[in-house]
């Protein structure tokens, strides 16, 4: 699984660049605008070509995933401990109408013994994150738990291969594409990576 998350910042003509990016082959895109409110999140969903909705995991406002029939639902690591006894209802509620659900941890163990069925986690920082100055990277093996994981934080051509050799099943990227001069070239090396180590041809 290669999963871009949005950058935070708005960006100028950002549809447009999702939409170059699903048509260059982006598997996955987790939308998530912290300082978006509901109208700017339904606007910018509005401008994304509808073809392109079943690839969507959405962060925040989660009743607009049904609105557009987007992928699914990701439930941030705070979020998660606030739903506390509720969370195993409130993930079932997606998951019988078929969404994906998916979570973020911060810590191998806590995501090892959770007892939510959640379809992947997205696990950070395993590299030092290139969007998060401070953000030091972990190196977590996760090889030992049987479970769909996501690497992120660092991820670039550079750390692609190793995080397949650390148990990850999928890479996200955030800063190795947004942070960089020319988003669709880096983009397009880390998926060359990508398509190269996930078919285990690891050397």
């Amino acid at each position: 699984m290669f999963i871009v998350l949005t950058s935070e910042q708005e960006i100028t003509n950002e549809a447009k660049l999702l939409n170059q990016l699903f048509n260059a082959g982006l598997e996955v895109l987790h939308l998530r605008k912290p300082s978006f409110k509901e109208e700017a999140y339904r606007s910018l969903l509005q401008q994304i070509e509808a073809q392109f909705y079943n690839r969507i995991m959405l962060h925040e406002y989660h009743h607009l995933c049904e609105e557009f029939n987007l992928k699914g639902i990701h439930i941030q690591e705070q979020p998660r401990l606030d739903l506390g006894n509720d969370l195993k209802k409130y993930v079932n509620r997606f998951k019988i109408n078929n969404f994906i659900v998916s979570s973020s941890f911060h810590e191998p163990e806590v995501l090892a013994s959770c007892q939510v069925d959640f379809d992947y986690h997205l696990l950070s920082p395993v590299f030092s994150s290139i969007s998060k100055k401070g953000y030091e990277g972990r190196g977590f093996d996760v090889s030992h738990i049987d479970k769909k994981i996501v690497g992120m934080g660092g991820i670039n051509t550079q750390t692609t291969a190793d995080t397949f050799k650390l148990g990850y099943t999928g890479i996200g990227v955030l800063g190795g594409v947004w942070n960089t001069i020319d988003l669709m070239e880096s983009f397009q090396h880390i998926k060359q990576h990508y398509d190269t180590y996930s078919q285990g041809e690891i050397k």
